[in-house]
Order: structure tokens, then sequence, then C-alpha cells
């Protein structure tokens, strides 16, 4: 049934009837409703847009902290490749320098495909590089650890080396009066002719105590009476081995260990000897060396240049 409605027409100043179909009031409460949906998706649509919902705001907080948390982390690495770079330099120029090691190889195998992310992920080349990075300092870590495990023994052997070589006179210093003769060519006592003397001959009164020069074991102990006489010889390892000759006694045994500094025998003159002295020498793996370069740990630098002043002299040896 229409609905009558008056209109008010002012060109007749009268009012009309007008009638409204159902149809008309459907039509027009539909555009409404429509015109109504229309804005409220506008407006929902506009403030999903423009405004964030409180679970955006709480993962746009998170991936943002995220984001900062990964710049921290990248800067924290590149801190930490300095710190390994600094320790491979010490490894490298310094503590193998000491100990004549060879050089580590700090070259890390990495696969950078293990742990990769597919691209068109957020942030997917900064967390590859992050991960190959990683991976890169961690087998550096463990290249370090074994370099340090190495140089740990080798100063383990260094101790032992150092308490082994020959490192101090044979006789003390309140006991020596001299060198009678050094290393080198010099004449013979008896044969009056010139020959190399591949000692030094410390002159001291007949029974001044003799002492090893370093750590070793005794691998020879004899009484002889031509040549060195009565002679003790030590091997202190790393191709070290000391003579001490024309001793009038031995208070040591073949296969004894000795340390530094321990008592092995007395001043004489036995063997080839003209009077009471200590032929002394140092062997460096199948060559002899000259013993004054082997009293650094027993003398100072001023009494090293005297005792190389005259051990140099062309005197003769006792020998």
């Amino acid at each position: 049934m229409a609905k009558i409605k008056y209109f008010y027409n002012p060109n007749k100043l009268d009012f009309e009837k007008v009638r409204t179909s159902v149809t008309s009031i459907v039509l027009r409460v539909f555009g409404f409703l429509s015109a109504s949906i229309v804005a409220g998706a506008i407006m929902v649509l506009a403030m999903y847009s423009f405004i964030d919902s409180p679970k955006e705001k709480i993962l746009r907080r998170e991936s943002q902290e995220y984001r900062d948390q990964l710049k921290q982390f990248r800067v924290r690495i590149a801190q930490l490749n300095k710190e390994m770079n600094d320790l491979q330099e010490k490894d490298r120029n310094i503590y193998r320098a000491i100990f004549s090691a060879d050089p580590v190889d700090f070259k890390p195998k990495s696969n950078p495909a293990k742990y990769k992310i597919a691209d068109g992920i957020d942030d997917a080349a900064l967390i590859n590089d992050l991960n190959k990075k990683v991976e890169e300092l961690g087998n550096l870590v463990q290249i370090q650890k074994k370099s340090y495990e190495e140089l740990n023994k080798l100063a383990e052997n260094k101790i032992e080396f150092l308490a082994s070589i020959p490192a101090i006179q044979p006789i003390a210093n309140k006991d020596l009066k001299r060198i009678a003769s050094g290393f080198g060519y010099r004449i013979h006592p008896i044969y009056r002719t010139t020959k190399f003397h591949s000692g030094i001959d410390f002159t001291a009164p007949r029974r001044t105590p003799v002492y090893a020069t370093g750590n070793g074991k005794i691998v020879f102990s004899k009484y002889e009476g031509r040549g060195y006489g009565n002679h003790v010889i030590i091997n202190h390892g790393f191709g070290y081995q000391s003579l001490y000759g024309h001793l009038s006694s031995i208070e040591v045994y073949s296969g004894q260990n000795v340390k530094r500094g321990e008592l092995i025998g007395y001043v004489g003159s036995t063997g080839t000897s003209t009077a009471p002295h200590l032929h002394y020498e140092v062997m460096k793996g199948e060559r002899k060396v000259n013993p004054i370069n082997y009293f650094f740990n027993d003398i100072n630098e001023s009494d090293y240049e005297a005792i190389r002043d005259i051990s140099s002299r062309p005197t003769q040896s006792f020998d």
C-alpha cells in the first residue's frame, strides 16, 4: 500500500498529494544502506591504512627491535673479527717468532649455503652475511685454539730447553783464576805445533769443583790416561753436549741425570795436560762451538767482554 504524503507547491500555493510506492521506499532504504556500507568500508580501510591496530603496533615494534639487534650483532661481529685479527698478528709475529715455529694458515673454510635464507625475506642479505661471518669466526676460533695448544707445548719444551742448554761457567767465578786458552788455533804445549783448540781452558787449583752447565744425562764418565784424561760428557738434549776434561776425580756415572750447577768432578791434570786446569767444550749437533757464547746465565756484559778478549788471544793451550 502506497504511503500518502503532502507536498507544498509554491507555484500553486496549495498542498498536493504525493504517493510513495513500496518499491521506491525499498530502493531508498537499500540505497542508504549501500551508501552506509560503502562509507563504513572506506572508513575501516582508511583506519587500517593509516592507524595501526594494537597487534600491528606490537609487531612493528618487535620488527624494529629485531633490525636494531641485527645492526648491533653486525657491529659486534666486526669487533670480534678485529680482535681475532690482532690475535692472529701476535700469533704470527710474536709467539711463533719466539719459538721459531712455522706460521699457521688462518684461512677458514666456510659453507655460506649451509645457512642461506631464501631471497625475498626481509633483511635476507644481511642475515646471510651475518651467518657467513659467524661461521668463519667460529672456524677461526678453532684454528686459533689449535695454534695455542701447539704454542703451549712449544712453551713447555722451551722451558726444558732453557734449563738444558749450557748456560753457566763450569767453574764458579770465585774459584776462577783466569782463562788460560780460548777457542781457536793455539800452540800445543807438548807437540809445539799450531793446532785447533776446540774448547776453553780454565786454570784453577787442583780439586776445584766442576759443575754441570745445564740439565742432562751423563753419557760418558771414564778415567783415561791420555787425551782428555778423566772426563765427563753430558747430553743436554736438543742437539747439545758438553765435555769436561782432565778431571782429578769424577763424581757422576754414565746414565745419571744431572741438573745445572750440580757437582760432576774436580779440576785436575790428567791425560795430555801440562798443569791443573779444566778443558771445557760445547757441541751443537756434530759441530764444536765456542763455549763463551754459552755463559749468558752466569756473567754480566763487562765480564763477557773480558773473557772474550782473553780467550781470543793467541796463547798456548794447556792440552
